[in-house]
């Protein structure tokens, strides 16, 4: 049995595998779990990120607003199933007006570092890159220097050093809709200064794997195991009638993550449901955030719907291993 490296959560949403369901991960039966309209400025509320906080929880949350603008909004909760999402967005704090301006704030993801709770999100500044800031109290907001030149998409923070080193995951990517994109790792030693980048692992071509043939991007933050990083990550087909998300998941070695040990050939969870096929973006699922349990094993994944909606999912990290070694990717 694999174990995973961190706290226990016995609040941890959860519900048992439904009987019949041989797939190694599945839906919360309420799904979704926050709705298009939750706020009253809403037009869509999706992939946003959450995690444990004082005695409940905190989450940052991609709004797109009745005039189509995408910014962060806080918000909490007790169960972490019903959240109170604040009606105005982030306002971010920072000593520089070229990094604090605003020109768009869209998929964050949230981890804690020592006593601080980091937020990256896809930051506008002459074109996507990666916004980073952070906060004691999810009520103020300390924004950083910008990661890295446009353009780039999806930063994902490892909750931890390694080897001294603060380490990000993310996928370059162009102005536009990126008809490409790879997964590749960052390092920096203070949060601001990032470089010794390295590949991780990209799409693949062919029909091997074709749910992850045109672009891959990172999803939740790192999930420490005894053998090594669980990385949960979206994969993109094109095809005659859109692009189509998956989810899929890899593992990393845990002293040089930017070596794949493992990674699934076959998709854990595609748009099957109405709420992921039908929405502003249709046939999406995009992980971006997940809750994990030390005890038990158990992971309940947060995942964007359809560019619409927020879904939950649930797993074990057996599940993803067994999955992974059952219907491995050969490794290049």
């Amino acid at each position: 049995m694999s174990k995973i490296i961190g706290n226990a959560l016995p609040g941890i949403p959860w519900q048992d595998r439904p009987e019949g369901c041989d797939k190694p991960i599945w839906r919360y039966s309420n799904n979704p779990v926050i709705g298009r309209h939750d706020i009253p400025i809403a037009n869509s509320i999706f992939n946003s990120a959450v995690v444990p906080f004082g005695d409940g929880y905190a989450g940052v949350f991609r709004c797109d607003s009745l005039s189509v603008s995408m910014d962060i909004f806080a918000g909490f909760s007790r169960d972490a199933i019903h959240w109170e999402i604040n009606h105005e967005p982030v306002t971010f704090e920072g000593e520089d007006p070229e990094v604090t301006k605003r020109e768009y704030r869209y998929d964050p993801r949230v981890v804690k570092i020592e006593d601080k709770y980091f937020v990256t999100w896809c930051n506008g500044y002459h074109g996507p890159t990666i916004g980073v800031a952070y906060t004691y109290d999810f009520k103020t907001f300390h924004q950083m220097e910008n990661a890295f030149l446009p353009y780039n998409r999806n930063g994902v923070l490892f909750p931890r050093k390694i080897n001294g080193r603060y380490m990000m995951l993310s996928r370059p990517s162009d102005t536009g809709h990126t008809p490409f994109g790879d997964i590749f790792l960052s390092q920096s030693p203070d949060m601001e200064f990032w470089g010794h980048h390295r590949f991780v692992m990209g799409t693949v071509p062919g029909d091997l794997s074709a749910w992850q043939s045109m672009k891959i991007g990172p999803g939740p933050c790192p999930i420490e195991t005894d053998e090594g990083w669980l990385l949960i990550y979206h994969g993109v087909l094109r095809t005659c009638s859109g692009y189509v998300y998956r989810m899929g998941c890899a593992l990393l070695d845990l002293e040089e993550p930017w070596k794949v040990k493992m990674r699934s050939r076959y998709y854990l969870l595609a748009p099957e449901e109405l709420y992921e096929q039908n929405g502003d973006v249709p046939n999406v699922v995009f992980p971006c955030a997940a809750l994990t349990d030390a005890d038990t094993g158990r992971i309940a994944v947060y995942y964007g719907c359809a560019d619409t909606v927020t879904g939950l999912a649930f797993t074990t990290v057996d599940n993803l291993m067994d999955w992974m070694k059952k219907y491995p990717m050969p490794i290049r």
